[in-house]
């Protein structure tokens, strides 16, 4: 019967496709991150930060990838297409530029936090001892400031101010320098040349002193 098989087919049927025209290829929803981008053909794409948990169309023109806000038609961003695995980011989507790394230390217990009060000289201590690879860097710091309260926290600090300088990251190193005390020689970088204005002495040929010949007793010419 005809609305049986009418019942049958309907599991098949597909909407209608759209009569709207488009040109050149289909948009693609994606979804942005939290990193405020999107990832399309394995490339990311950053947009604005108002667009984070939302998803914006993905179109491609010409060369270019132009990403447009849904509900409003907007372009939003425009990106060159990239390469796979490459990202594409616009400062002006994050309010200005990324800001530098920071490679400082980041005190956790309550030792570190006391030590890197000392200042900067204490953090590039801190930086060096972790890049010689020290493993009991705990414990050390507990004798430095142990040493900062016997000699004094400003002699706690020229002596980091040293050993930083001589690249030397070890409590013992640090005991050193402040058993040596205040007679130890601080060497200085070369500085600019001292040019004088030296003298100028007379001079004279060489042929003045060349000796005449004597022929028949006489002189010659």
């Amino acid at each position: 019967m005809p609305d049986e098989r009418l019942l049958v087919e309907r599991e098949l049927l597909q909407p209608l496709p759209s009569l709207r025209l488009q040109i050149g290829a289909p948009s693609v929803l994606r979804k942005v991150d939290r990193l405020s981008c999107v990832r399309y053909a394995s490339a990311r794409y950053s947009v604005p930060t108002r667009l984070i948990g939302t998803s914006v169309a993905v179109v491609l023109d010409h060369g270019a990838v132009c990403l447009v806000e849904p509900g409003t038609g907007m372009i939003v961003a425009e990106h060159e297409l990239g390469a796979p695995g490459s990202a594409s980011i616009l400062d002006a989507h994050y309010d200005g530029p990324r800001p530098a790394p920071n490679r400082g230390p980041r005190p956790k217990t309550s030792i570190e936090q006391q030590f890197c009060a000392l200042g900067t000289d204490a953090h590039a201590f801190l930086v060096g001892a972790a890049a010689i690879g020290n493993t009991r860097l705990g414990s050390e710091l507990e004798i430095l400031l142990a040493l900062g309260a016997a000699h004094g926290e400003q002699a706690l600090v020229s002596a980091l101010h040293r050993a930083v300088a001589f690249r030397r990251f070890r409590a013992a190193d640090v005991r050193s320098i402040l058993a040596a005390g205040a007679g130890t020689p601080q060497p200085r970088p070369a500085g600019d040349a001292l040019i004088l204005d030296l003298p100028v002495a007379p001079t004279r040929s060489l042929d003045a002193y060349t000796v005449t010949p004597v022929i028949d007793g006489g002189v010659s010419s």
